[in-house]
């Protein structure tokens, strides 16, 4: 199989060649750019992107070229260009590594090389617990923490049954652990859908003879768009609680309008957080590309943070891959993140803030409002497992 560098790689890596006069280190940037998840590709990239270009085109004072590839949200395909990374292009650090199922497909290759690795949209719950490894990095999210902070938001609204669902891979089933979790009242079900499934009818018409206090999905991307569209024309919307993480967010919320509006999601962050560094951050977001960005851009802007520093720890001996780990390790606790504390933990997830949203309808426009801080500081279940310390 052959790869090709996208046109904004092309046109990234000749921006970023004028901030200096040679490339000093290689970033390869792993996303799905393809089908129904690119808008979630796309987001990193660009978020990435971004930080590169307020950060004068270098990372910790060196140049970089920057290589993306397109895993077209296909674990055989990821673990592909894993290799092409690691074994051709030489990179210094992976990033992105798509969704949950892929980033799994391309451990192996990854872990074997000692090459850093940090993911901008997964977090699963075996390499946040005994797969955890000192080379390989999330700054996104363990995947149930989003999950977790909505099992607690309905906790404490006091809803006695909900009903759940989520695509059939690694990241739904760690979504749905996770509100489990945290939520003690009853599931009336559990249905897990195939992934990028365009029609949820079926599940919709059973969600109804449930008769549940709310519902609770995870289905991130086009899945997002499609589901709560069906929900609005089935007329559930407005009379059915909708909780969920990862599916009313920057990426889907230009397609759903008003059919978002009254649902509440999890996440780490949105850009409604209402702080300095984010205000910043959201601000050169639109300017530079017209949208709002999402949780997706957020975490590969702070990804490219977080390399920064440790590059800069690291001089130019990058080389050095176990002292290039350690220094990613210690820049999770000083670079400033987007949205709000972070630290990397023991297994090289997050520790950080996980707050509850709503899409709320002012002035003719829908718009996200924070509305809680279910999981302050929140650590995910799995590090205990984690024999790193």
């Amino acid at each position: 199989m052959s790869f090709k560098h996208t046109t904004l790689a092309a046109a990234a890596t000749a921006a970023i060649s004028l901030a200096g006069t040679a490339t000093a280190a290689t970033i390869g940037l792993m996303a799905p750019l393809s089908g129904p998840q690119a808008a979630v590709g796309q987001d990193q990239v660009d978020g990435f992107m971004l930080a590169l270009s307020l950060l004068g085109g270098k990372l910790g004072g060196q140049t970089v070229t920057v290589l993306t590839e397109d895993d077209q949200l296909k674990p055989d395909v990821g673990s592909q260009i894993a290799r092409k990374f690691i074994d051709k292009d030489k990179v210094d650090v992976i990033v992105g590594l798509s969704f949950s199922n892929v980033l799994m497909a391309s451990l192996p290759r990854i872990v074997e090389s000692g090459t850093v690795a940090i993911a901008t949209n997964a977090g699963p719950s075996p390499l946040a617990g005994v797969g955890c490894k000192p080379n390989v990095f999330s700054a996104a999210w363990q995947n149930d923490g989003a999950a977790e902070a909505m099992g607690k938001f309905a906790q404490d609204k006091g809803l006695k049954k909900v009903y759940l669902l989520a695509p059939n891979y690694q990241a739904g089933k760690d979504m749905l652990a996770g509100f489990k979790r945290y939520f003690k009242g009853q599931i009336v079900d559990e249905t897990y859908t195939q992934v990028n499934q365009p029609d949820y009818s079926a599940e919709i018409t059973q969600l109804q003879v449930t008769q549940p206090d709310a519902v609770f999905v995870f289905y991130p991307g086009g899945m997002g768009v499609n589901f709560v569209k069906q929900m609005s024309q089935a007329g559930l919307l407005g009379k059915l609680p909708l909780y969920s993480v990862f599916t009313v967010d920057g990426t889907t919320l230009p397609s759903l309008r008003d059919a978002a509006v009254g649902t509440v999601s999890g996440a780490m962050w949105d850009a409604a957080l209402d702080t300095p560094d984010n205000r910043r951050f959201v601000a050169a977001f639109e300017a530079k590309y017209k949208r709002t960005p999402s949780e997706y851009a957020a975490t590969a802007f702070d990804a490219a943070h977080i390399i920064d520093v440790a590059f800069r720890k690291q001089g130019q001996n990058l080389a050095d891959r176990k002292a290039l780990a350690a220094a990613v390790k210690a820049a999770g606790s000083e670079f400033k993140s987007v949205r709000g504390p972070f630290r990397f933990n023991n297994n090289n997830l997050p520790i950080q803030n996980y707050y509850a949203f709503e899409a709320v309808k002012e002035q003719g426009k829908v718009v996200i409002k924070q509305v809680g801080t279910p999981l302050p500081l929140h650590a995910d279940a799995y590090q205990a497992q984690c024999a790193m310390k």
